[in-house]
């Protein structure tokens, strides 16, 4: 999905100005008959030449439904808005990412009992088994 879906939201990211400077620059780009908005298709392509994919219709969808009815489509500062909840979501992921990585000693795309055990007893020492078990399982049990 276009943004976090996680309970936890990214934090707030600000862009560099070299980063800012390069949207503004992909907007211009895609607005290529200057009209001051990109189009779906515009917007597409702009989200190809920063981020690496095309959006799926559902992505495109949720942008333009909440483009603005006075408008044909998605105006610079409502575009900046957008790539930067992209790349704080992206931000975000790869931080969740590089942590399960780290859990993951023997790199098996799945974390067991045992992995999750480790990873607390160096995080979080003092952490009760019990909690850890109750984490692991997914249960909202836990109080101490």
């Amino acid at each position: 999905m276009f943004f976090s879906q996680a309970g936890a939201r990214p934090r707030m990211w600000e862009a560099s100005p070299s980063e800012h400077k390069k949207w503004v620059e992909v907007f211009k780009t895609c607005d290529e008959e200057n009209k001051g908005y990109l189009s779906r298709e515009d917007f597409k392509v702009a989200v190809v030449m920063l981020f690496g994919y095309k959006p799926s219709k559902i992505e495109a969808d949720a942008v333009m439904s909440s483009v603005d009815l006075n408008t044909s489509g998605i105006l610079l500062k409502e575009f900046l808005d957008i790539v930067r909840k992209k790349k704080e979501a992206q931000l975000y992921w790869n931080e969740i990412r590089h942590i399960f990585t780290a859990f993951d000693r023997h790199y098996r795309g799945y974390l067991t009992l045992e992995d999750f055990k480790k990873a607390f007893k160096q995080v979080a020492p003092k952490l009760s088994e019990r909690i850890i078990l109750e984490v692991f399982s997914g249960t909202n049990n836990f109080q101490e």
